[in-house]
């Protein structure tokens, strides 16, 4: 290249001074933001994989909707902390009567909604009576079902009444079921979310980006950020090259771990810890072949969860052989009961008469999804299996066709919803398990007491894994890169949302 003659030499110096201000102000408006008067960043910008299809997650199933927006635009009664405890939130405080079956909520004064509507007693009469109407659709609603009866004692007290011992309502109220909504705030939730948290809705650019603002009304302590843009990336490359180049400041859940080595500079911070993401092949156990046990345990025996674990996430997570994360109460390690056996896996499908078959595989189009999927291919190709892969697009495709239609044989998903091994006893969820023990076990755990609940969901979770309901695979890592400057991330991640409410930017 020819080098510039000296009389070029001031103007290139000037450009160049201008176009590194411009860069450096091009980076602050995507990524870091702006400052306040104090001088401390009070913008975020934080990538994610999964974009919500619209914003209402009480007719929406799905992790992207209550990703964005439970806890930090809704709010409910309790909150769980990062070890899974029920804490107040709108509620300052309850009581449980002797015999388990009325709670009596006292809540906090002062809460009102964005739209500028008091939060009172008679909002989470509404809220609750909602969830067990047909206005939600979404399947983790029959959490509700053991409500008997909501009554506004007065503004600041609710009582609410259950038609049997439940050890598990307080702690679902801490998922979206328990969101508390306006009752003047719910005629377009798929565009407008009314809440009563520390953010609202600023602005939504699809297939690209929702933006939060701190809400101006907000009942408790001040975001320390103004505003958090939410910006989707289909593509993990991108992700990171938005990271690495300012246009984010985190990555909320890091896509493939060989990305890693990218981030191991003075500039970032990873954040490991764990989450309640249980990934597994879902089974389609209505439909033949799956319907036969001796075939769900040649998958079972078919997969090498070591292997699968150490080419997809680098050996980070935890194996695991039923629907409990280890932080859970009830957790048991249950992941050496189906060793990987392949010889043992072809004898099962030879004594269920299916020696070779055909299984169409629709998997979300997400990168651990993909990966993972590819392991799990090869390896039971080696039993006889021949897993037709097909990526579908996520949130919308796979949650119509698998999730809602049950037309798949086998998936692979993280499940990131709390507890949610409550599903193995509903025979309308999408893997289609009828199996009135596991019913019967769910049922008198729920109303056992503290002891006894332990002891029978591990029962369950024992039983549902004998039965090869699944093919457990392993609990996901939460793995989170930022730059230095950002503080406050979560270092597990119990519930469906991401909080953003400790989020801050030192100077």
């Amino acid at each position: 290249m020819a080098r510039p003659v000296p009389r070029l030499i001031p103007l290139l110096i000037a450009l160049l001074t201008l176009g590194a201000f411009a860069l450096t102000s091009a980076g602050c408006s995507a990524g870091s933001g702006g400052a306040s008067a104090s001088g401390a960043r009070d913008r975020l910008a934080i990538g994610f994989a999964a974009e919500p299809a619209n914003l209402d997650f009480t007719r929406t199933d799905g992790a992207a909707i209550p990703e964005a927006l439970l806890v930090n635009v809704y709010e409910g009664l309790v909150k769980a902390d990062q070890k899974g405890a029920v804490r107040p939130l709108l509620a300052r405080s309850w009581t449980v009567s002797p015999d388990r079956k009325t709670y009596d909520f006292t809540l906090r004064k002062g809460v009102v909604f964005s739209n500028g509507k008091r939060f009172t007693a008679d909002d989470v009469k509404f809220s609750i009576e909602r969830v067990k109407s047909s206005a939600w659709t979404v399947s983790l609603k029959k959490a509700m079902d053991v409500v008997e009866s909501v009554q506004v004692v007065s503004p600041t007290e609710v009582k609410v009444v259950l038609a049997r011992p439940s050890n598990d309502w307080l702690f679902q109220m801490t998922t979206r079921v328990g969101a508390m909504f306006s009752r003047n705030g719910v005629s377009d939730l798929a565009n407008k979310p009314i809440g009563t948290g520390p953010y609202v809705l600023d602005a939504w650019r699809r297939g690209d980006s929702i933006a939060l603002r701190a809400n101006p009304r907000y009942w408790g302590a001040k975001p320390s950020l103004k505003t958090v843009t939410l910006k989707y990336f289909k593509d993990p490359t991108a992700l990171n090259n938005a990271l690495l180049t300012g246009g984010i400041d985190v990555i909320s859940a890091v896509q493939t771990p060989d990305a890693l080595q990218q981030f191991d500079t003075d500039r970032f911070q990873v954040v490991e810890g764990t989450t309640n993401g249980e990934v597994l092949l879902s089974l389609n156990c209505s439909r033949p072949p799956l319907n036969d046990k001796r075939v769900r345990q040649a998958i079972n025996h078919a997969v090498n969860r070591k292997a699968l674990l150490d080419v997809s996430w680098a050996g980070r997570g935890t194996l695991i052989g039923s629907m409990v994360p280890p932080h859970d109460p009830w957790y048991e390690d249950l992941s050496r009961l189906y060793p990987y056996d392949p010889d043992k896996a072809r004898r099962l499908l030879a004594e269920a008469g299916k020696p070779r078959l055909d299984l169409r595989f629709r998997i979300p189009n997400l990168p651990y999804a993909v990966s993972a999927a590819q392991v799990v291919k090869s390896q039971l190709a080696r039993v006889g299996i021949a897993a037709d892969i097909e990526p579908l697009e996520f949130p919308a495709r796979w949650l119509d066709l698998v999730f809602t239609r049950a037309d798949y044989d086998m998936s692979l998903i993280n499940h990131i919803e709390p507890r949610d091994i409550v599903t193995f006893g509903d025979p309308d969820y999408y893997w289609r398990y009828d199996n009135p023990r596991v019913k019967r076990l769910l049922a008198e755990a729920v109303r056992a007491d503290e002891k006894g609940y332990v002891q029978g969901m591990r029962r369950v979770a024992r039983s549902i894994a004998e039965d090869a309901a699944a093919a457990w695979l392993y609990v996901a890592p939460n793995l989170i890169v930022a730059t230095q400057d950002v503080k406050g991330l979560p270092r597990n991640r119990i519930g469906e949302s991401f909080d953003l409410t400790a989020l801050k930017v030192s100077s």
